[in-house]
């Protein structure tokens, strides 16, 4: 986890589902570095994709934002 990965989940809480240009128009990283953490954060259950670029802040999302959940213990899902 990165601190623009902290930024990207604390945006997706304050303002709900974005997708990555969103993210980028409010200037918390660039579309493409932002649809590449929302893809890998899916993988660990920290976002979800509700659709086809769209993302949300999943509870353990929150919990990692609340210091409830230490993200290095944490496992992709399996596809």
């Amino acid at each position: 986890m990165t601190q623009v990965d902290e930024e990207i989940l604390e945006t997706l809480r304050e303002e709900g589902n974005m997708t990555p240009r969103a993210l980028e128009d409010f200037d918390v990283t660039v579309a493409n570095y932002a649809r590449d953490r929302l893809s890998k954060m899916s993988q660990y259950g920290l976002v979800e994709r509700l659709s086809r670029g769209l993302y949300r802040l999943t509870e353990d999302g929150k919990k990692f934002l609340d210091e409830e959940l230490d993200a290095s213990e944490l496992e992709p899902a399996e596809e």
